[in-house]
C-alpha cells in the first residue's frame, strides 16, 4: 500500500512537469493547472503518510 501511494505521488508530479515549465514562462492557465496538481500532491502525500503510519503499527 505504501509503495502504491508513493508511485501515485510520483505520477502526479511527473504529469505536471510540463505545466510547471509553462507556468514559469508566464502561462497563466498552466499556473492554474499546477496549483490544482499541487493540491492533489498534498492529498496524495497525506494518504502516503497515513499508510506509512498504518504499516508501522502492524
Amino acid at each position: 500500500m505504501v509503495t502504491q501511494h508513493y508511485e501515485n505521488l510520483k505520477r502526479v508530479l511527473a504529469e505536471c512537469e510540463a505545466d510547471v515549465l509553462k507556468a514559469a514562462g508566464g502561462n497563466k492557465a498552466a499556473g492554474t493547472r499546477v496549483r490544482k496538481a499541487m493540491q492533489d500532491v498534498k492529498n496524495v502525500a497525506q494518504e502516503l503518510r497515513k499508510s506509512i503510519l498504518d504499516a508501522q503499527k502492524d
